[in-house]
């Protein structure tokens, strides 16, 4: 009775929280990561259990992985290992290049950074034509340390170990002109493939950057998205904002 009635409460609290209207997730538990794009679901659970959302039902995946990201570019994954793999064919290929993080909403290019904090992108062309272990494709550098990095139409988002947010053009060939900073600090950050950025500081508040256009790519400044409790992974697609708490629910939002 106790947990049913915290429960409520925190859904309560939820709905509430600053216009928009959030609903547990009650069919999954323990999620770890949680990516959304292209009208796509993918997570992993703390067992680094991977899953594909169709519908309102978890389709648990092959193999194991601790962070899965789903775009333009397809769905990609790092495992415990920091061996990086693609989705091919209902199987997972694995790629040469090891990550401790990466995102494929950008413009059909993969980002992500290694154990050491270094950037990496992979060309459009790479990661497109990337199907089998055979391929002699590698990542390209770039420059800076990141812990967290994601792109989206407008642009590629990252933090570093600071909690410090930069901001960098990077186009289909990995060209780029180096980072921006941005005021504010996040642990993580997410974009979206319509461009909209979320993040979360270490205090656990979620935050979301306003007035990002195509012409002002950095936006105006920071909204606090009110969640009344603390979370620590969140990513958002075609209206719907994906939480995770601390405590472990999992939530889904829409404004």
């Amino acid at each position: 009775m106790r947990a049913t009635a915290a429960v409520l409460l925190v859904l309560c609290l939820l709905t509430l929280s600053h216009a928009w209207d959030c609903q547990i997730v009650a069919n999954i538990k323990n999620l770890m990561q949680i990516d959304a794009g292209l009208g796509q679901v993918v997570a992993t659970d703390t067992s680094q259990i991977p899953y594909y959302l169709v519908g309102d039902k978890w389709i648990r995946m092959p193999g194991s992985l601790r962070h899965i990201t789903v775009g333009p570019a397809g769905i990609w994954g790092v495992s415990n290992g920091n061996l990086m793999f693609k989705y091919v064919a209902g199987n997972w290929v694995q790629f040469a290049t090891s990550a401790k993080q990466l995102d494929a909403g950008g413009d059909e290019f993969v980002v992500g950074d290694n154990m050491d904090d270094v950037p990496w992108c992979l060309s459009r062309s790479a990661s497109l034509g990337f199907m089998g272990a055979d391929s002699s494709l590698r990542g390209i550098m770039l420059p800076g340390a990141v812990k967290y990095f994601s792109c989206g139409p407008f642009g590629c988002w990252a933090v570093n170990k600071n909690d410090d947010i930069y901001l960098m053009s990077l186009n289909q060939d990995c060209q780029n002109k180096g980072w921006s900073h941005i005021e504010g600090k996040l642990s993580m950050i997410e974009v979206a493939t319509d461009g909209s950025v979320f993040g979360v500081n270490s205090a656990g508040q979620v935050y979301t950057r306003d007035g990002i256009t195509a012409s002002k790519p950095e936006g105006t400044g920071w909204s606090n998205v009110l969640m009344y409790m603390p979370m620590k992974h969140v990513t958002y697609d075609l209206g719907r904002l994906w939480v995770i708490s601390n405590s472990g629910f999992t939530m889904v939002c829409k404004h």
